[in-house]
């Protein structure tokens, strides 16, 4: 696949997880299987300060993850099967003096790379680095006017121009060079940023990025961020406007089972964490950016600046805490944070287990961004 993105194709509200049915299969017959995606950081590090940021809520022990230590985790991430690395984490991984080398020995070392960011130091002469190396670049850009944008992402004014620019330039990189990383914008929308719902949507249909998707805020299990999940109802219309600024080759799309669930579970088993973990900025591997917290030191696995990741891995302690989230004795209705990044692939294999649905291949044309489940 070359060029111009086929929507049809982009799955940005459910699950990969069946394209991979070979993985659980293994893993239903107890086997100690790689993840397919891993989300991380590469710094806890940031240069922003959203008012909805659920990673500062999640403070650990910082240590610094250099260029061995990266290189080391990305080969042992080839070596046992991983086929995805998401920096989406905790951090702002583009600040990091190691991003540019991860996103391309990644690459070379056949994993898919792709990144979250805000965008604001990718200029032009680092795109043109990663770019050719990367399956997507998601900006998190949550408003559409300049004043809205530092209000809400705690900025100066004049970095939503910047950001804008840089925009611009990934779009202008991509179709000049025909690459195919998709592009996209992503809006994480607490119910009192109804204001900036359509100006984001016509600011997208401006700078023409491959997409702009519109999710619900995380909030934790005490409920810090103090999200009204009953105050989505009220944006329906909005949303559906903005979904209707769609176009051939811009697609917005609302996250509507997240932001419809509200704050509630189908299932208590956490059966997704042995297909896609998390891993904080600061090194630590757990099982999701919920449980960074030194509370929740329990569920702490190890860390790759002082342990190789795939001895991280095969170790016992990682399958331990693996299987009691997917025990009887842990429940995720009650023990977890609000819809989590495995929320999606938890409710597939929870049916899968329970009968409700086969967990087959399909058949037909892949989705894009396959190893990104």
């Amino acid at each position: 696949m070359t060029g111009m993105v086929e929507h049809t194709d982009l799955i940005l509200d459910g699950t990969k997880i069946a394209w991979h049915a070979e993985r659980v299969r293994a893993w239903e017959r107890g086997e100690r299987i790689a993840p397919i995606t891993i989300d991380m950081a590469l710094t806890r590090a940031c240069n922003y300060a959203c008012g909805y940021c659920y990673a500062m809520l999640q403070e650990n022990d910082r240590k610094v993850i250099n260029q061995k230590i990266i290189y080391d985790f990305l080969e042992d991430c080839a070596e046992i099967g991983v086929k995805g690395i998401s920096l989406v984490s905790d951090g702002e991984s583009t600040i990091s003096p190691v991003f540019v080398d991860t996103i391309r020995r990644g690459s070379e070392l056949g994993l898919s790379m792709a990144v979250g960011t805000n965008g604001f130091v990718l200029t032009r002469p680092k795109l043109e680095q990663i770019l050719p190396h990367m399956t997507y670049l998601r900006v998190n850009i949550s408003a559409g006017e300049r004043k809205r944008y530092a209000e809400i992402m705690g900025v100066k004014e004049n970095w939503f121009d910047r950001v804008c620019q840089n925009i611009r330039d990934m779009v202008d990189i991509k179709k000049r060079n025909n690459l195919p990383v998709t592009i996209g914008l992503q809006m994480v929308l607490m119910p009192e940023f109804e204001d900036q719902i359509m100006p984001l949507a016509e600011l997208g249909k401006e700078l023409r990025p491959d997409y702009l998707v519109i999710k619900h805020c995380s909030d934790n299990e005490d409920g810090d961020l103090g999200v009204d999940y009953s105050g989505y109802a009220r944006l329906y219309d909005t949303l559906r406007a903005a979904e209707a600024l769609s176009d051939d080759e811009y697609k917005v799309v609302v996250k509507w089972s997240k932001i419809e669930a509200k704050n509630e579970r189908s299932y208590q088993r956490c059966y997704g964490a042995p297909f896609m973990i998390q891993m904080s900025g600061s090194g630590l591997v757990a099982p999701c950016g919920m449980l960074f917290n030194e509370r929740y030191k329990k569920f702490h696995i190890g860390n790759i600046c002082e342990q190789r990741f795939k001895d991280i891995w095969a170790s016992d302690h990682y399958w331990e805490v693996m299987n009691y989230l997917a025990s009887p004795e842990f429940n995720a209705q009650k023990m977890c944070g609000s819809l989590c990044l495995q929320h999606k692939v938890n409710e597939a294999l929870d049916a899968h287990r329970k009968g409700m649905i086969e967990l087959d291949r399909p058949s037909g044309a892949e989705p894009q961004h396959l190893n990104f489940i």
